[in-house]
């Protein structure tokens, strides 16, 4: 087959580094496939060895009608046969690109339970006829959409993330090394990933930890993600005005999270709103023990294994951060093993990236009827 995966950008979140290890897997295996990125290269994004096309799109229409064109020359030129886009933008201007294109199968993918408001549905919907398919990453994701009207429940599916759990595995080595690094001690770490946006609802998970950090002196709270200058700002300011600011610790974007994720003690998330937080199955896949805000995906990953609180509670969140902290050894162990095998058994990155290629044979077979 030959495959084009369509990104808005190959920044480093979790809906770009699902897609760039689908597309890599489905190179593996013998596919031809090339990358398409709405924007420019950016300074800080994922690796890969997949070509890509930068389309230069920026926040103008002079640009967008460029970037569109070079996106349909660089389709005719590639001709592929089946075409899979992730997150709104994407997702419309690969529906529009295709216009015209005979050989080309569209397949859109859903990240979140929320895309925008109802303009985007909107455009969803009278663009759907380009689509033969929208995926979800979660059933959250797919009832959100159908409710909205922005997808037809007939052609609408589910699947899930998946997870390298090879390289997501515990080493008792590489945590030490990290600790001693990261300055960490005894003290019990946790660890939050995901960029500085609303979504992630960063001022919830402050000020529950600056309730735990009350009980719990021996604590610290390691946050990774980018953000714009302001947010961040804004962030480190309210750790001040909580008194926790020398206990929370800002990294900004990180590339290694094995490593963070082995030198911390257990994973917590505080969002208002998330698809499947892919970083939760990483945590997982590392057996850290999860306490995260019961939203979107978020029960469809966690299953029985770790805990989940309402969002926008942090007496909540931080009750459910101190009954973690006071469990025995024994009872870590065993959850976090219980956590990556439910992990290694569902959401394996081959196994999901098996899925991907018979639906992508489904879809072209159907459409060359």
């Amino acid at each position: 087959m030959r495959i084009v995966t369509v990104l808005t950008s190959l920044g480093m979140g979790g809906a770009e580094k699902l897609a760039l290890a689908v597309a890599e897997r489905m190179a593996n295996r013998g596919h031809d496939v090339a990358l398409l990125s709405l924007m420019p290269r950016l300074p800080e994004q994922w690796p890969t060895t997949l070509p890509v096309t930068y389309l230069d799109i920026r926040k103008n229409p002079a640009s967008v009608a460029a970037g569109f064109r070079r996106g349909r020359h660089f389709l005719r030129e590639f001709r592929p046969d089946m075409v899979h886009s992730h997150s709104f933008h994407a997702n419309i201007l690969a529906r529009l690109l295709t216009i015209g294109a005979p050989r080309a199968v569209v397949i859109s993918n859903v990240h979140n339970v929320y895309e925008g408001g109802r303009m985007r549905m909107l455009a969803y919907r009278l663009t759907d006829r380009w689509s033969v398919r929208t995926v979800a990453i979660s059933q959250a994701a797919a009832d959100s959409f159908i409710r909205l009207k922005a997808i037809p429940k007939h052609k609408c599916s589910v699947r899930a993330l998946g997870i390298d759990t090879q390289k997501f595995a515990p080493d008792a080595q590489r945590r030490a090394s990290t600790r001693k690094a990261m300055g960490a001690d005894s003290a019990f770490v946790w660890l939050c990933v995901g960029r500085i946006a609303p979504a992630k609802d960063y001022p919830n998970l402050l000020q529950a930890f600056a309730k735990v950090e009350r009980q719990r002196s021996d604590t610290l709270l390691w946050i990774a993600g980018g953000g714009s200058e302001a947010a961040c700002q804004e962030l480190e300011s309210l750790a001040n005005d909580l008194g926790i600011r020398e206990k929370a610790l800002f990294l900004g974007l990180q590339r290694d999270m094995p490593a963070l994720l082995d030198a911390a003690d257990g994973f917590v998330l505080g969002s208002a709103w998330e698809g499947l937080p892919q970083v939760i199955a990483e945590a997982m896949a590392m057996e850290k023990p999860v306490v995260a805000t019961d939203v979107g995906g978020v029960r469809e990953l966690l299953g029985d294994e770790g805990t989940r609180v309402p969002p926008k509670d942090p007496e909540a969140l931080a009750a459910a951060m101190l009954r973690t902290m006071g469990r025995n050894r024994d009872e870590g162990t065993l959850e976090g093993k219980a956590a990556r095998e439910l992990i290694q058994r569902r959401f394996s990155i081959d196994a999901v990236a098996d899925g991907w290629e018979a639906l992508y044979e489904q879809e072209i077979g159907s459409s060359s009827q």
